[in-house]
């Protein structure tokens, strides 16, 4: 009996809940129903901005369009995601830094108008307002013309007297017998109309991913165009600090020595004792000087990476570090040297993260090449807890490798251990220089 008993509960409530969701997904298709007339004013409008650029107002209409279009085909991918669970990302081009003026403007609606993505989102109002308004209000109609089949007992003589139709479906109604035949028929007909509602609401989803989601070729646009931005902000910071390093350390040891020497000099013939201490000193400040620009030049490029290659590299990162570092390396081959110097300081940046904010004490550092991509994996033994979205260091190393279309995989729990997980395509082609 109990077996029974939960097996009826168990229907009714999946009725009911099916029920339910065939309201919910007409009252959503008919939500969505409402954008397609939006939809079609906006493709008219950018169609008329697009046609006055050669008098010189679509300039200025047309970004300014761009930005409903795009705004009401964003509502589209978030509903379809929220309401179906089809996730539809955007695939629009990064905004370009543009001139004022002018100028500017013209570059912005450059941008709008070579973006594939503009034209895809046209293309989905120009459709979406005939085959979606099908998809969306089908379940509607079919719901609403079973109700009028419910009804038709109570209605058909006055439809009948008032000289309408009286069919519905393939049954002519004329007196109270085919009156509730036409009310058995309209019971499927609403029930369908209820049921059909979820599915269609998702295949409208997946009409709206069709059209709306971003192409391969798009996507690697971006990536690249995303890419080539931080690697030029990257490559702009380093020359800053390259530029300060020199001015503020062994650009002002060199002046102080000119100026010393200039001193000597003059005290030659006077002094003797006295241009010997300022030799002194000036000898000293030379090593200075050689010492930061050799640290310099490390910075740029570590003599160790060109000279011994990436595995021994890494290995004398480790003896560096604070930490109790293990390195595991495997390479067959080299790397190319832009490559190999991305790995490079993202491992040196993982260790400094690990021994400035993870509490570690102990850090597992493999190296190896598979599938045709460098792979390293940093783990510490520190707190754990590490977000890319909480700190520059993680965010620095994933821009350093999205450079080279890199991955970076952060694994870092309350409490650790912390895995950072690095990859960058690459192709090994000289012999390795050392033993691992």
């Amino acid at each position: 009996m109990s077996i029974v008993s939960s097996g009826s509960v168990s229907t009714g409530n999946d009725g009911n809940g099916r029920l339910t969701g065939g309201v919910r997904g007409m009252g959503r298709g008919l939500a969505l129903a409402a954008l397609a007339p939006v939809e079609l004013v906006l493709f008219t409008v950018m169609v008329v901005a697009i046609s006055l650029l050669s008098v010189g107002l679509g300039l200025f209409l047309v970004p300014a369009v761009a930005i409903a279009v795009r705004g009401t085909a964003n509502l589209t991918r978030g509903l379809a995601h929220r309401w179906s669970g089809v996730g539809i990302p955007e695939p629009y081009l990064p905004r370009p830094r543009t001139e004022p003026g002018l100028k500017g403007q013209v570059q912005r609606t450059q941008w709008v108008l070579t973006d594939q993505a503009t034209w895809r989102d046209l293309a989905w109002m120009l459709v979406n307002p005939v085959v979606g308004l099908v998809m969306l209000l089908l379940p509607l109609a079919l719901t609403a013309y079973g109700v009028f089949g419910l009804l038709m007992p109570f209605l058909w003589e006055s439809i009948s007297d008032a000289g309408g139709n009286n069919w519905y479906g393939m049954i002519k109604v004329s007196g109270e017998g085919t009156a509730l035949a036409a009310a058995a028929l309209g019971v499927p007909v609403l029930l369908l109309g209820l049921f059909i509602a979820p599915a269609l609401l998702k295949l409208h989803a997946s009409f709206a991913h069709t059209l709306l989601t971003p192409t391969e070729v798009s996507q690697q646009v971006r990536h690249l165009t995303e890419s080539r931005s931080d690697a030029v902000n990257t490559s702009a910071a380093e020359l800053r600090r390259i530029e300060r390093d020199l001015h503020d350390g062994a650009q002002a040891r060199l002046v102080a020595m000119g100026m010393n020497l200039g001193v000597a000099e003059r005290l030659l013939e006077k002094d003797p004792e006295a241009v010997r201490a300022i030799l002194v000193d000036t000898r000293q400040a030379s090593a200075n000087a050689l010492t930061e620009l050799r640290d310099l030049v490390r910075g740029i490029h570590p003599p160790v990476l060109a000279d011994r290659g990436l595995a021994d590299a890494v290995r004398a990162l480790g003896m560096d570090s604070p930490l109790d570092v293990e390195v595991n390396a495997e390479l067959p081959g080299r790397p190319e040297a832009p490559v190999e110097s991305a790995m490079y300081f993202a491992v040196s940046e993982a260790l400094t993260n690990a021994a400035k904010h993870g509490s570690a004490q102990r850090v597992t550092v493999e190296l190896w090449h598979e599938d045709g991509r460098l792979r390293t994996q940093v783990t510490d033994d520190g707190d754990g807890g590490a977000d890319p979205s909480r700190g520059t260091g993680l965010r620095g190393m994933e821009r350093r490798l999205a450079t080279f279309d890199g991955v970076l995989a952060v694994t870092s729990p309350v409490g650790g251990p912390t895995t950072l997980t690095m990859e960058l395509p690459c192709v090994l082609s000289s012999p390795k220089t050392s033993s691992c």
